[in-house]
């Protein structure tokens, strides 16, 4: 849907939303295009739109490929603590006029997602450690 560049896309949402840095956002635009192609080669060259899960999917492969053990410090300087903040970014984007949307798109869809730590630290970890907190149980989600 790109009915506006997206600097000015950029522009119109951080005048209402200083949430999450610049940065964030080129980062997510760079990480959608990342998980288009890598759909589309699955889907003989296609592009389709983009569900809330394989975004999150491809965010977060795509920031272990660009930040490896620093994809989570990135994401926390720009704002970004959980999946949920991942949504609002996209939000921010489609209600600004950078992206569009489905009726059947939600914020709900980024909600719960992954944890952080899990998604970008544990990958680097001693492989010790990452079997010590396998067998941790995990605690109850509100």
């Amino acid at each position: 849907m790109h009915e506006i560049s997206f600097d000015e896309a950029l522009e119109k949402i951080r005048a209402k939303d200083q949430r999450f840095h610049r940065d964030a956002y080129f980062f997510l635009k760079e990480a959608l295009d990342h998980t288009q192609k890598t759909i589309s080669k699955d889907h003989r060259g296609q592009i389709r739109h983009v569900t809330g899960q394989e975004l999150l999917s491809g965010i977060r492969i795509f920031a272990l490929e660009q930040f490896g053990p620093m994809a989570m410090a990135m994401l926390e300087e720009w704002g970004i603590h959980t999946c949920e903040d991942f949504g609002e970014i996209v939000f921010n984007m489609i209600e600004a006029g950078w992206l569009a949307k489905t009726d059947q798109d939600s914020r709900a869809h980024f909600q719960g997602g992954y944890d952080f730590f899990e998604a970008f630290r544990e990958p680097f970890l001693p492989s010790a450690r990452r079997r010590a907190r396998s067998r941790e149980p995990k605690p109850a989600k509100a």
